[in-house]
């Protein structure tokens, strides 16, 4: 994404006529920075301690403050909205939010980065081959399961077939400089978690509650996926799957996308409303944070703005849900030492940090050491790692040094990217560590 604004981005600047640079001033339409966040900024500096890419580079434009100083010169006519400075630095900000919870100010950083790549990508689209990708990946990938699932189905094949080797050990994918981005690549379950209209019944139930498969989790940790709905069941709820949904759109919103985003919460609000479950539930860090903002998505829209709102209320966390004491004492052992790895998402967007810790202490034998830094961001980030490949695997090589340091055999986490990310790159510095989602081991923890 970031290198094809930065060529276009520069071209347009230095062509450009008086009209033309007019035009790139300022924010246009609904989806801009809002000047009632962005001036709520008193510049304390009390967020560049937490940022991941200020952590890294020790540079002023690469931490939060600075880039609300960017967001708010262009919103006042100060820079250009396709400045090369500019573009880059909305580009390299994860959108990890930790920012956010250590604001004195309460400055809703998160909203500031969506809407301002969202001005970028609707000034420049970008080339053919570009737009052509944001379209085959936001809009007909992930705008149906079925195709995401096909698509799957043929990775799954490349994996388990032997292609998958003779393509790295003959050079193949070294020549088409594919390398990384196949190494990134999830491996694909044995079987998917399809959602198709089933009813998981227990007898007593406390509620009825909505399970999200998910895009990824459905086919690369289906097995998660199984292991929510027993533990759910555990935990006295009736678990409903409806076909009806889909893929939460934070991908889409964090890429500039907004609209592609609404489109796919509009299915998934819908489908909760058919359903006439009581609460939503998710086991994905990055889609809880999107479900339970969608209210802010549709906040200017008449016809969906209160759905909205009421969708997003109902939305939890498996982990929370879980934490709430209810569940039955488990009965078996798991002799490991297990170090915890924050999701960005669940502990800065949803605020959701005791909760998985508290699961993780239930399962006997199990012994929970904490890493340092374990809430800065790994550098997942959604698709990140592949738009920002440089800083990504800085970050990563400094999560797997932390992870590391506690002598831990299971690194536990709660969200599909953190999981990639931390297995390419154990599997790059040859490590055997086992990456886990915190649910996976709570039903470990049981024989039946």
């Amino acid at each position: 994404m970031s290198s094809t604004y930065r060529s276009t981005s520069e071209a347009k600047i230095s062509n450009s006529n008086d009209a033309t640079a007019q035009a790139l001033r300022g924010y246009s339409n609904s989806d801009a920075p809002s000047d009632a966040i962005y001036n709520r900024c008193v510049r304390c500096g009390l967020c560049l301690s937490s940022c991941p890419t200020y952590l890294e580079t020790l540079t002023e434009t690469s931490g939060p403050r600075g880039r609300i100083s960017l967001i708010k010169s262009v919103g006042e006519g100060q820079l250009d909205l396709l400045s090369p400075g500019f573009v880059d630095q909305m580009s390299e900000c994860l959108g990890c939010r930790a920012c956010e919870a250590v604001c004195p100010s309460g400055v809703h950083y998160g909203q500031l980065i969506e809407t301002a790549r969202a001005q970028i990508v609707r000034v420049d689209p970008g080339g053919f081959w570009e737009r052509f990708g944001r379209w085959f990946a936001f809009r007909f990938l992930f705008g149906r399961l079925r195709r995401l699932r096909a698509v799957a189905a043929m990775l799954r094949f490349y994996q388990r077939s032997g292609l998958q080797q003779f393509a790295r050990r003959c050079g193949l994918l070294r020549l088409l400089k594919l390398e990384r981005t196949e190494r990134l690549a999830p491996a694909i379950s044995s079987s998917f978690f399809v959602p198709s209209g089933q009813r998981f019944t227990v007898s007593g139930s406390r509620a009825t509650v909505f399970l999200h498969a998910g895009c990824i989790m459905h086919i690369a940790y289906a097995d998660v996926d199984r292991a929510t709905v027993r533990m759910l069941n555990r935990a006295g709820f009736t678990v409903v799957v409806p076909p009806g949904q889909g893929c939460c759109g934070a991908l889409s919103v964090h890429a500039g996308e907004r609209d592609a985003g609404r489109a796919l919460a509009r299915r998934n609000i819908e489908a909760f409303e058919r359903s006439g479950a009581d609460l939503y539930i998710v086991n994905a860090a990055g889609c809880g944070a999107a479900l339970k903002e969608y209210g802010e998505w549709f906040a200017d829209d008449p016809r969906w703005a209160q759905r909205a709102a009421a969708f997003s209320a109902k939305v939890r966390d498996v982990i929370e849900v879980l934490a709430d004491g209810q569940l039955p004492a488990t009965d078996r052992r798991i002799e490991e030492t297990v170090t915890y790895q924050e999701p960005c998402h669940l502990a800065h967007a949803q605020r959701i940090a005791h909760a998985p810790r508290a699961l993780l202490r239930l399962v006997p034998g199990l012994q929970l050491v904490e890493m340092a830094e374990s809430s800065v961001c790994c550098g997942s980030a959604g698709i990140y790692n592949l738009t920002e490949p440089e800083m990504s695997e800085r970050l990563g090589r400094r999560k797997i040094e932390n992870a590391r340091a506690t002598g831990a055999q299971i690194i536990a986490t709660a969200n599909p990217g953190c999981a990639l990310q931390l297995r390419a790159m154990l599997a790059e510095n040859g490590a055997a560590t086992r990456v886990a989602h915190v649910i996976e081991l709570l039903d470990e923890a049981y024989s039946s």
